[in-house]
């Protein structure tokens, strides 16, 4: 169970870095555009390390408050999520 919740969270990642690519080339090319509802819900969905990193590496969304300020927020409440799994199933 536990190497198919890792993979999930590895391809959901991948996915959210994905279409932070894409919408940042979408963006730069004046097309149809991946809503802002869809990129925050990935980075919801334990997907914002993806999204996080996206918006480092493409550039992308770094100056609007709900994505500077929220994905990061998400991404570290995920991990404590994640750490307090961890050590109640694994460690202790």
């Amino acid at each position: 169970m536990s190497t198919f919740i890792i993979i999930a969270l590895i391809i959901i990642n991948i996915a959210a870095f994905i279409i932070y690519g894409i919408d940042k080339l979408k963006a730069k090319m004046g097309a149809w555009r991946i809503p802002e509802a869809t990129l925050l819900g990935i980075a919801f969905i334990f997907g914002s390390l993806g999204a996080f990193l996206g918006m480092k590496v493409f550039h992308h969304k770094t100056k609007h408050k709900q994505f500077y300020i929220g994905v990061p927020l998400m991404l570290m409440v995920q991990l404590a999520i994640i750490a307090v799994i961890v050590l109640k199933f694994f460690v202790l």
